[in-house]
């Protein structure tokens, strides 16, 4: 499981930082690479997206650690 969760964390970073991207300069690197809103872009969102739900599991695992 450790290969999963550091995958789905550079995942995530890496969604992170286009997010900065369209925060700050508007640029969205999916976009540019993928096209405007293409299903390959969206596959791309979408699994960006659902690493970020499965991360959300690492507060409870990072809590029953602490207390162990």
């Amino acid at each position: 499981m450790k290969w999963l969760d550091n995958t789905l964390l550079a995942l995530a970073i890496i969604g992170c930082i286009a997010w900065g991207l369209i925060g700050f300069f508007r640029f969205d690197p999916v976009e540019f690479i993928f096209g405007e809103m293409s299903w390959l872009s969206r596959i791309v969102y979408a699994i960006v997206g659902l690493s970020g739900l499965y991360l959300i599991s690492f507060f409870g695992r990072i809590r029953s650690s602490v207390d162990d």
